[in-house]
């Protein structure tokens, strides 16, 4: 029989294997904020009785070491979360404590610790297959192991038939094809995991901004070291993968970074996408308005100016070049007349949306030249309201997509919108991949460009050197700081 204790001063007695967490089909409910829906599971095995961390978010810690699972013994005491609530847990009738535990049992395996060839021997090489789902404690042992139970049938017949036939390298290619196409699904499903997670980030500080919400600034801290985590998780599962048919170019690898930088999975990209961010390239490199617009931006100080205020907003810096897509960073310039008006300033602005994110609109404002009354001539102003702008469409119609946010830059007040929201709103269905396969004709061909132009100049600034543009990298000053590309 084992005896558990809350903090909180409930007991309960337990002969059966139960769960503890947030969920109300928990038996140890705990309604505690850091506490995972399904948080711990605890069962006897051999008449040996453990506890087990069911992939929770913020982990199961035993004297302050996060561990995958631990034998009760006669008494053990962990927390869910690192500062979460305490469980005490005792089979009764048994002698004092164990406190011997051996760290291999109990201590999180450090990532950087682990080769990719022992990921291979632990998911790929027969050993826990029977282990219980609940013992998973990371997201890439997951996919291995689902991935294996899925295929072993299909594998097993592949073998026989090739086998007969005497095609063993036809079945052998044709297993491995399989075998690809179920990685890179599940290398996107988690790519939008950790997008839920981005979504989640976004409209918390959001809140705070209105708010102030210190209780919610911590919650803000846990949610952006879980995402950490999970990118480090989803760069170790890809690092040890190859799920492109050719080697790729230094080129096409800048492409997939930037795009993930940009929030979008570079697993689920059309097959034709690197080609066409190509030809955007080449379209930037045949003419002089980057290398003009850029080296403008460096003198005159927009571009530090312009990344340190979208990572304030924990936005990536790479939205630096929607501005240049605007205007080539000239504060004066004024768009054509529209029937919202005339969008004028660095970042474009018409009347209406200016006003809305707190700039003052001049008395010009129905005459396409530069009014020194007017807050969108004010590039320093305007930027600011660029970036809260930006940040409510990310948070709410572009699902935390960079390459949504600049369709419905170029076009939310007309059909593109419209578009965006007819897709379901979540990151694995409402995304740029998603509308072009299902809009594409729709598209306006302007706002398709737009975002071509956008994303092909960014992956031009991680090294413009390489694409034949002699100047240094836009951003590059954020390397000193250890910050570049590291935002979500």
């Amino acid at each position: 029989m084992l005896r558990v204790r809350t903090e909180d001063g409930r007991e309960y007695r337990f002969a059966e294997p139960f769960t503890a967490g947030r969920g109300d089909d928990c038996a140890v409910r705990i309604t505690d904020g850091l506490v995972s829906r399904r948080h711990l599971q605890v069962e006897c095995v051999d008449g040996v009785w453990t506890c087990s961390d069911l992939d929770s978010g913020n982990g199961v810690y035993l004297d302050g070491e996060r561990i995958r699972s631990v034998p009760v013994g006669a008494g053990v005491t962990v927390t869910l979360g690192a500062e979460g609530p305490a469980l005490r847990l005792e089979v009764e009738g048994r002698g004092p404590a164990r406190r011997d535990v051996p760290p291999a049992v109990t201590r999180q395996e450090t990532r950087e610790d682990v080769s990719i060839a022992e990921y291979a021997e632990r998911y790929f090489g027969g050993e826990g297959d029977d282990e219980p789902a609940g013992r998973r404690t990371v997201m890439i042992r997951r996919a291995y192991q689902q991935v294996r139970r899925r295929q072993r049938i299909t594998y097993g017949a592949i073998v026989g038939v090739v086998a007969a036939a005497g095609l063993t390298a036809v079945g052998y290619a044709v297993y491995s094809h399989q075998q690809v196409a179920k990685l890179r699904d599940q290398a996107a499903g988690f790519f939008y995991q950790m997008k839920s997670i981005d979504l989640a980030i976004a409209r918390l500080e959001i809140e705070i901004d209105k708010r102030g919400d210190t209780q919610a600034g911590d919650q803000l801290k846990q949610y952006l070291a879980n995402r950490r985590e999970a990118e480090r998780e989803y760069d170790q599962f890809l690092s040890g993968l190859d799920l492109y048919d050719r080697p790729l170019s230094e080129q096409e690898r800048l492409i997939l970074r930037v795009t993930r930088l940009l929030g979008e999975c570079e697993i689920a990209a059309p097959p034709d996408y690197i080609n066409e961010v190509s030809s955007y390239i080449r379209k930037w490199q045949s003419s002089e308005r980057y290398v003009k617009a850029m080296t403008t931006a460096r003198q005159r100080g927009y571009a530090q100016r312009i990344a340190d205020e979208f990572l304030s907003k924990n936005l990536a810096p790479q939205f630096l070049y929607l501005a240049l897509q605007e205007s080539s960073f000239e504060p004066f310039a004024s768009g054509p007349r529209t029937y919202a008006g005339i969008a004028k300033g660095m970042w474009q602005f018409i009347p209406g949306t200016a006003r809305q994110y707190g700039l003052t609109v001049g008395p010009l404002e129905a005459v396409p030249q530069p009014d020194t009354d007017d807050d969108r001539h004010h590039w320093d102003r305007a930027t600011v309201a660029a970036s809260r702008y930006i940040k409510d469409i990310y948070a709410t119609d572009a699902q935390a997509s960079a390459l949504l946010v600049m369709a419905s830059y170029n076009w939310g007040e007309g059909r593109v919108i419209k578009l965006i929201r007819s897709l379901d709103a979540n990151p694995k269905d409402r995304n740029f991949w998603k509308l072009l396969e299902r809009y594409r004709n729709s598209i306006p061909k302007q706002t398709y460009d737009y975002v071509f132009y956008i994303v092909s100049a960014a992956v031009i600034g991680e090294n413009p050197r390489l694409f034949g543009i002699e100047i240094d990298p836009p951003l590059g000053f954020l390397e000193t700081r250890g910050a570049a590309g590291d935002t979500p």
